[in-house]
């Protein structure tokens, strides 16, 4: 599938619930709302380039070869380490508290990211038992 063109935001659906879940501070969410966000995608092969552009001229670009680990950065400007994979024609990647896809279906980039949940279990196993007393 080819990714590689210039996508000029459209809409999108439960920004605000999203961005407050993954902790992104209110002076970015409220500048993401409804903000006409334009994406270029150049796609050679297996490498992008994939920049996105915002109002006021602030710009983040992240450059990875499927496969390979890259140095990234989230739209909050957040940046991390990260495998961009290939599934079923879509970029899938495990951003630092979501997880996104990204595809292009009828002429259009669609980007879907879903919060990634973290259970923490406490060991049982290893937990004292305390001493039982004698039978005399």
């Amino acid at each position: 599938m080819a990714f590689t063109g210039k996508y000029e935001f459209e809409g999108d659906e439960n920004y605000d619930d999203f961005v407050t879940k993954i902790g992104l501070p209110s002076d970015k969410i409220e500048m993401g709302r409804n903000c006409k966000i334009v994406t270029e995608v150049v796609q050679n092969g297996n490498d992008f380039t994939w920049t996105q552009h915002f109002p006021g001229g602030r710009t983040t670009t992240n450059i990875f070869t499927v496969g390979k680990e890259a140095d990234m950065e989230t739209m909050g400007g957040k940046k991390f380490k990260a495998t961009v994979k290939m599934e079923d024609g879509k970029l899938v990647a495990d951003f630092p508290n979501y997880h996104h896809t990204s595809e292009v279906s009828g002429g259009k980039l669609v980007e879907v990211s879903s919060q990634i949940s973290r259970i923490a279990y406490k060991n049982q196993t290893n937990k004292q038992k305390p001493p039982q007393k004698q039978k005399s």
